[in-house]
C-alpha cells in the first residue's frame, strides 16, 4: 500500500495517521470515527474563529450527508448546512462565510455548503429534493444547539408528510443511476460508489429506511449488508489513499493492488473481484427490492400498465405489479419441471420475479441441483459420447458412429428448447443467475461468473457479457426501434432462435477454463452440457458448429477485404449453408452489441452486414451451380444406399447441407408414396406455423400451383425451397402461416387444403377459381403503396439469371409472378422469398432451355412480372 497525495495543511498529520492506521488494519469504521472527530474539532474552530464573533443572530453549523452520518471517506467532501432562525439572517453572513469556508478549504478540507433558514429546510422545494435527502442525516457540530434542535424537531412532521413525494424522487433519480450503468453490478472497473450495488445504494436503503420506518423488510436490508457494506467502504477507503483524491473507479491496476493489501491474505485479483460483485449483487437485489415496494404505491400511467399485465396471471403464477408470484410455491418448486416452467412464463411475458418467488427460488438451490444430477445417474455412456461431438470440430473424428449412437435423452430438453425460445429469455437467465438456479443448473458456468477477463475493450464480466448478448437477441425479437431492421428481418427468418440463444450462453465458457484458447474450452464444455438437457444429436452439433466459428464473421471484418472474391470464397469454405450463415450472422451482431454500449456503431455494423450478404450471395451462387452428379459419400456423418443415392442424384448440394439424414429419408418416403398418385403432399405444424412438402413429378407451373393452392386458402408463404433430381422428381418446401387461424380453430381443413394441393398439382381443379373466391384484401392507401420494380442480373450466376422483384405484397403474388415465369417457358432453380411488412422481396434464379436468359426473353419477361404484380 503506497503514501497518500500530502495536502500543505494542519490535516496532514491527521491523514498520515490515519493512513498508517489503516494499512495496519483495514476497518474503514475506525477511517470514519478518527476523521470525523478531527475534521469536527477543525470546523469547530473554524466556526469560533470566522462565525461566531462576526455574527450578530444564532447560527449551527450542521454536518449532512457522509458527514452527517461520521461517514467521511479520506477525501470525501465536507457537507454542511449553515442554519439560521429567519430568512433575513441569512443576508449579513456572506463575508463571515467567506472567511470560514476559506480556512476549511485552507487546510485541505473540500467544503460543499449551504446556507438555510429552519423555515427553509421544512419547507418542501420539488427542485431542491437532495437538500430533503441531505438532512436525513443531519449532526450538530458548531454554533447554537438550540437552533439546531428547533431544526432536528421540526424535521420528522416533515418527513411524515412528504415521504412519498422525496421516496417517489428518490426512486427516479436511483432508476436513472442504474440505467446509466446499464442495469448491471459486472462491469470490469466498476465506480464503487455510483454503480448498481455500490455505496450509492447503501446510502439509498438508508434513506429509504428512514423515510418509510413502517417498512420492516427495507429496516432489514439494512442490517443484512452490514458485512457487504464493511467490504465495499474499505475499499472506497483504500482507492482514495492510493490516489490521494475523492476517486472510486476501481481499475485494473487498484484492483491487482487491492487483492494484495485488503485481505487477511493475497489474493488473485479474479478470485477477489468476485468477492466484489456477490456484494455487489446483495447490494443491488436489496436496493432493487425497496424500489419495487416504493413505486408500487404510484398511481402513474406505469402503475396502471402492472395493473392490466396482472390479467396475465395463472392458476400457478400471480402477477401484481409487474412481478411474479408463486400461488402454491411448495408444489411449483417440489421439481425441475415446475421450476423451469416458472422461468419460461418469464421468458415468454418479460416479467420479473417477485422478490419473495427469489427467496424461495434460492432456498430450493440445492434441491435443483440434485435432481438434476439424479437425472443424470446412468448417462455416463451418453455424456462421453457427447464428448465425441466435439472431436470432429479439430477435424480429426468422422461423426457416423457417434450419431448412431447418440440416444435419445430421458431428461427434459423439451422444456429447456421452449425456455430458450421465448421472446424474453435472456431475462430469465438473468433471474437465474440472481438466483443461484443457473450455476446449479449448469455447473460449468460457475468458471465464468463474476470473470474478469482484461482487454480493454468488454466493460463487463463474462457471465455478464453473455447475459447481454442473449438480450440483444431478445431486442432483435421484441422488437424495439432502437434495433436495426436488417437484424430483425433476419432473426424472423430463423426457424430455431433457441439453438442461437444456447449457442450464445455456452460461446465463452472456455474463457473460464482454457483461458488461453477459449474456443475448444467452450467445445469441450458444451457437449456434455446440451447432452444433459436431452439435446438431440444434429442439435449438438448444430450448436457447436456456431460456437466453433462464431468468431469468424468478426475476423473477417477486421482482417479481410470484403471486395476480394477471395474472400467470398473463404467464408463458404467454413461456412457452407445460408442457415449456419445466418445464425452467425445474428450471433456476432449479439456477440458485438454484448461488449459495451458503444461497440456496434454504425460502420461496424454495416460491416458485418455486407461481410453476410457476401457469404449469402456467394452461397446462392455455388447453389446453382453445384448439383450432385452422384451421391455424397456421406449424408449427417453416414453412408448412402443406392436407393438414396438414386434420389439425391440431380439434387444441389444445398439440400444435403441444409436438411438432416432423417429429413431427407422422409421425403424418400414420401416420394415413393406419390408413385402411384403421382403426388404426395404432407403438412405438419411449427412454432407459429405451417410446412407443407410436396413430392411429384416435375413440370413447368408446378412451383406457382403450390403457391396458388395455399393463396387461395388464405394462407401467407413465409419461406420457400424448390428442388429438382436427375429423375424428373420435384421436391417444394414451404413454409405458412395462418393468419386467420382456419387450421388452428378448424383441424378438419388440414385435410381439405392438402386434398386442394394434391388437385392443383395435378391440375383437377384450376388454380386461378381458388384465387378468385377468395377474399381480396385492402389497399394500402394511395401514399403507402409501393410500386413494383424488376431487376435482371447475368452476373450473380454462372449458369442462371437472377430475376429481383420488389413489390407491393398481396394475395396470390408469389403464384402471379411464377406463372409468369411458367408461361414464359422458364425453368425457376432457386426462389427465395420474404416480406418487409407490405413489401414483397422475391429472388428467382432461373434458366431457359438450360441456359442464361438473353436480352430479348429479359424485356419481355419484364412486361410480364410488371402485369402479374399489377392485376386488374
Amino acid at each position: 500500500m503506497g503514501t497518500p497525495t500530502q495536502h500543505a495543511s494542519v490535516q496532514e498529520s491527521s491523514m498520515q495517521e490515519i493512513f498508517e492506521q489503516f494499512r495496519r488494519d483495514p476497518d474503514p469504521f475506525q477511517v470514519f470515527e478518527t476523521r470525523t472527530r478531527s475534521v469536527d474539532e477543525f470546523v469547530k474552530s473554524a466556526a469560533a474563529a470566522s462565525l461566531a464573533p462576526r455574527l450578530t443572530s444564532q447560527f449551527a453549523v450542521v454536518a449532512v450527508g457522509g458527514y452527517g452520518r461520521k461517514e467521511l471517506f479520506p477525501y470525501s467532501d465536507i457537507d454542511v448546512v449553515v442554519l439560521f432562525e429567519n430568512e433575513p439572517d441569512v443576508a449579513a453572513t456572506k463575508e463571515p462565510l467567506a472567511d470560514f469556508l476559506q480556512a476549511l478549504w485552507d487546510n485541505g478540507l473540500r467544503a460543499s455548503h449551504s446556507v438555510r433558514s429552519v423555515a427553509e429546510c421544512c419547507r418542501f422545494n420539488e427542485h431542491n429534493v437532495e437538500l430533503h435527502i441531505s438532512l436525513i442525516d443531519l449532526r450538530y457540530v458548531a454554533g447554537s444547539t438550540e437552533l439546531f434542535h428547533n431544526l432536528e424537531n421540526r424535521l420528522p412532521e416533515f418527513y411524515q408528510r412528504y415521504a412519498e413525494a422525496i421516496t417517489h424522487r428518490v426512486s427516479e433519480l436511483s432508476r436513472a443511476r442504474h440505467a446509466k450503468f446499464n442495469h448491471t453490478v459486472y462491469h470490469l472497473e466498476p465506480n464503487v460508489k455510483e454503480s448498481p450495488g455500490g455505496i450509492r445504494d447503501l446510502h439509498l436503503l438508508r434513506w429509504l429506511a428512514r423515510l418509510l420506518p413502517q417498512n420492516e423488510a427495507i429496516r432489514e436490508a439494512v442490517t443484512e449488508l452490514d458485512g457487504a457494506r464493511r467490504f465495499l467502504f474499505a475499499v472506497r477507503c483504500f482507492l482514495h489513499f492510493q490516489s490521494g483524491r475523492d476517486y472510486n473507479l476501481l481499475t485494473f491496476e487498484l484492483q491487482d493492488e487491492s487483492a494484495r493489501a485488503l485481505p487477511s491474505q493475497p489474493e488473485e485479483p479474479a478470485a477477489w473481484m468476485r468477492t466484489y460483485y456477490r456484494n455487489a449483487r446483495r447490494i443491488y437485489q436489496s436496493s432493487g427490492r425497496a424500489l419495487d415496494q416504493v413505486e408500487a404505491h404510484d398511481a402513474s400511467l406505469l402503475r396502471q400498465f402492472r395493473d392490466w399485465r396482472s390479467r396475465l396471471s395463472t392458476p400457478e403464477f400471480t402477477i401484481s405489479r409487474d412481478r411474479v408470484f408463486l400461488r402454491n410455491p411448495g408444489e411449483t418448486l417440489q421439481s425441475v419441471d415446475g421450476i423451469l416452467r416458472l422461468f419460461i412464463f418469464v421468458a415468454r411475458h418479460g416479467l420479473k420475479l417477485s422478490w419473495d418467488a427469489q427467496r424461495r427460488l434460492r432456498s430450493a438451490t440445492e434441491a435443483f441441483r440434485d435432481e438434476l444430477r439424479g437425472s443424470a445417474k446412468g448417462a455416463d455412456a451418453r455424456h462421453q459420447t457427447a464428448k465425441e461431438l466435439v472431436k470432429p470440430f479439430g477435424g480429426a473424428l468422422d461423426t457416423t458412429a457417434v450419431l448412431r449412437e447418440f440416444l435419445n435423452s430421458p431428461l427434459r430438453w423439451e422444456t429447456w428448447h421452449e425456455l430458450f425460445a421465448q421472446p424474453n429469455a435472456g431475462a430469465a437467465l438473468a433471474d437465474m443467475q440472481e438466483t443461484g438456479l443457473l450455476a446449479a443448473a449448469i455447473p460449468e458456468w460457475e468458471s465464468i461468473d463474476g470473470l474478469v477477463v482484461r482487454d480493454f475493450y468488454h466493460r463487463y464480466t463474462v457471465d455478464e457479457h453473455t447475459l447481454v448478448a442473449i438480450g440483444v437477441i431478445d431486442d432483435l425479437a421484441t422488437p424495439k426501434a432502437h434495433m436495426p431492421q436488417r437484424f430483425q428481418k433476419l432473426l424472423e427468418e430463423e426457424q430455431d432462435p433457441a439453438q442461437v440463444r444456447l449457442a450464445l450462453l455456452l460461446h465463452d465458457l472456455g474463457k473460464g477454463t482454457k483461458p488461453g484458447d477459449h474456443v475448444a474450452g467452450s467445445l469441450a464444455a458444451a457437449p456434455e452440457i446440451l447432452a444433459r438437457m436431452g439435446a438431440p444429436a444434429e442439435t449438438i452439433v448444430a450448436i457447436l458448429f456456431l460456437i466453433e466459428h462464431h468468431l469468424d464473421l468478426s475476423l473477417i471484418m477486421n482482417a479481410r477485404d470484403p471486395e476480394d472474391p477471395a474472400t467470398a470464397r473463404y467464408l463458404t469454405s467454413r461456412i457452407d449453408t445460408q442457415e449456419a450463415l445466418r445464425r452467425l450472422a445474428l450471433l456476432t451482431f449479439a456477440d458485438i452489441s454484448a461488449v459495451n454500449p458503444t461497440a456496434m456503431t454504425p460502420w461496424r455494423m454495416e460491416q458485418l452486414w455486407r461481410v453476410y450478404s457476401m457469404g449469402s450471395e456467394q452461397l446462392t451462387r455455388e447453389l446453382v451451380t453445384d448439383r450432385i452428379d452422384h451421391a455424397p459419400a456421406l449424408v449427417s456423418g453416414e453412408s448412402v444406399g443406392p436407393e438414396l443415392a438414386s434420389f439425391l442424384q440431380g439434387f444441389p448440394m444445398r439440400y444435403v447441407r441444409t436438411h438432416t439424414r432423417k429429413e431427407i429419408e422422409h421425403h424418400l418416403a414420401l416420394e415413393q408414396q406419390s408413385q402411384d398418385a403421382g403426388t404426395a403432399v404432407e403438412i405438419a405444424p411449427l412454432a407459429g406455423a405451417y410446412l407443407v412438402t410436396v413430392l411429384a413429378r416435375d413440370r413447368a407451373g408446378l412451383f406457382a400451383m403450390v403457391c396458388g393452392a395455399l393463396a387461395g386458402f388464405g394462407m401467407n408463404i413465409v419461406r420457400a425451397e424448390a428442388f429438382g433430381n436427375a429423375h424428373g422428381v420435384a421436391l417444394e418446401v414451404m413454409r405458412f402461416t395462418d393468419p386467420m387461424r382456419t387450421l388452428e380453430l378448424n383441424p378438419d381443413e388440414v385435410d381439405r387444403l392438402r386434398w386442394t394441393i394434391e388437385r392443383a398439382v395435378t391440375r383437377s381443379i384450376e388454380v386461378n377459381e381458388l384465387l378468385k373466391r377468395r377474399r381480396a384484401s385492402p389497399r394500402l392507401s394511395r401514399g403507402a403503396r409501393i410500386l413494383p420494380a424488376v431487376r435482371f442480373n447475368n452476373d450473380a450466376s454462372d449458369v442462371s439469371t437472377l430475376i429481383d422483384f420488389t413489390g407491393e405484397d398481396r394475395p396470390g403474388l408469389l403464384h402471379d409472378l411464377a406463372s409468369a415465369l411458367a408461361a414464359a417457358g422458364c425453368n425457376i432453380e432457386v426462389v427465395m422469398i420474404d416480406t418487409e411488412a407490405h413489401k414483397a422481396i422475391d429472388v428467382f434464379y432461373v434458366t431457359y432451355e438450360g441456359r442464361k436468359l438473353d436480352d430479348a426473353l429479359q424485356e419481355r419477361l419484364q412486361i410480364e412480372l410488371m402485369r402479374a404484380a399489377t392485376p386488374g
